[in-house]
């Protein structure tokens, strides 16, 4: 049996967290490191795909950790455009990864021997359109090619208390962040998601639990 919230109790968590216990910078902190330490396969080059908000901000903190491993690392974006914790995690690591780049539709992402796709996080609804659509479908073909696939907290493009999408990344590990959501678990989860881990950060949960 595993344990896992809705993205509302998350969302209340999170904040009752940063409001009471621990700031919102640290918690991102941890969460990147806790991406990085959730699986001991990483090889260069590594591609960090990253939205806007904050899941894009886990990613650059964990961009920071492996390449205090010496493990090259690029950054593709959906946009320049950063949350307030995301701008300050990526303007501490845009300098020392070998190339950021935004995205644009086409791009062949199979040369990277490691994607981690950080573009949409679980409070995600709706159709994924535009650059994060296509963004996603490239690490789909780059995956088929044979690069390995880590999701950041859930893949994009799935709703995190439905687990259902109509274009989402297809990961080989999933690495749920604080808790697991629903999502991790219904719709399309199974389709979605060859393996998937949770890492704890210190959050504390505010609300229902279940037992999946």
């Amino acid at each position: 049996m595993a344990r896992a919230v809705s993205v509302e109790t998350m969302r209340i968590s999170d904040k009752y967290t940063i409001d009471n216990l621990v700031p919102s910078k640290e918690l991102m902190y941890r969460a990147g490191r806790g991406l990085v330490e959730a699986w001991d396969g990483w090889k260069p080059p590594v591609l960090m795909a990253c939205g806007k908000g904050n899941n894009a901000g886990d990613g650059y903190v964990a961009a920071g950790k492996l390449l205090d491993r010496m493990i090259r690392v690029d950054i593709a974006l959906v946009d320049e455009k950063f949350s307030e914790d995301g701008r300050y995690y990526y303007d501490l690591v845009k300098d020392r990864v070998v190339k950021t780049f935004i995205y644009e539709e086409g791009m062949d992402l199979s040369g990277y021997s490691v994607i981690v796709d950080c573009i949409l996080g679980t409070g995600f609804s709706g159709e994924v359109r535009g650059t994060a659509k296509d963004m996603i479908e490239a690490i789909n073909a780059a995956g088929e090619a044979g690069t390995f696939v880590i999701a950041c907290d859930i893949n994009s493009g799935l709703n995190g208390d439905t687990g259902l999408g109509t274009t989402f990344v297809r990961s080989d590990l999933t690495v749920s962040i604080g808790e697991f959501k629903l999502g991790h678990f219904r719709g399309l989860a199974d389709v979605a998601m060859k393996e998937k881990v949770n890492v704890d950060i210190g959050i504390e949960i505010v609300g229902e639990v279940s037992e999946i």
